[in-house]
Parts: C-alpha cells; sequence; structure tokens
C-alpha cells in the first residue's frame, strides 16, 4: 500500500518509520541537526509549497526524509484510513 503525501509523491507505507510536525519538532535541537545532518548527505526531498511536516522513511537500508506541504495529521489519516 502506498501513502500519497502531496506534489505527485508516495512512498510505501511499511516504510514509514515516523511522521513529524515541523512546528513542534524544529523546536528541538536534536531535530534541526538531524534534519540539517539529513540535507547535507543528500536525504531530503523537499516540497514545492511550504512544508508543514515530515516523514522519515527507510527503504532498501535508506533513510529518507520527505517535507510536504500537508499536515502530521492529514498524513496519519491516510496512513490509516
Amino acid at each position: 500500500m502506498y501513502l500519497s503525501i502531496g506534489d505527485d509523491l508516495a512512498v510505501r507505507s511499511s516504510a514509514v518509520i515516523g511522521i513529524f510536525d515541523l512546528d513542534n519538532t524544529t523546536t528541538s535541537k536534536r531535530t534541526r541537526e538531524f534534519l540539517q545532518k539529513a540535507e547535507a548527505e543528500g536525504q531530503v526531498v523537499p516540497c514545492d509549497d511550504l512544508p508543514k511536516s515530515f516523514l522519515l522513511t527507510a527503504e532498501y537500508g535508506l533513510p529518507r526524509v520527505y517535507l510536504t506541504a500537508l499536515s502530521a495529521a492529514t498524513l496519519e489519516k491516510r496512513l490509516r484510513g
């Protein structure tokens, strides 16, 4: 099963490790450092609009961070529904 995350992108539901709200999580220094490191290593897939949340995935042993304009609550509903 796939999860549509906007910008004509979809990820495998089984690859999703976590869905995080950017407003709440970027207040943490560790999260900011994690996102900066992921971006430096080329693991971040940007979105066209202002990002509201991000997904952390791992598929075939490769971590990936997807920025999305959809809210974390919307993504969670899509994942469960």
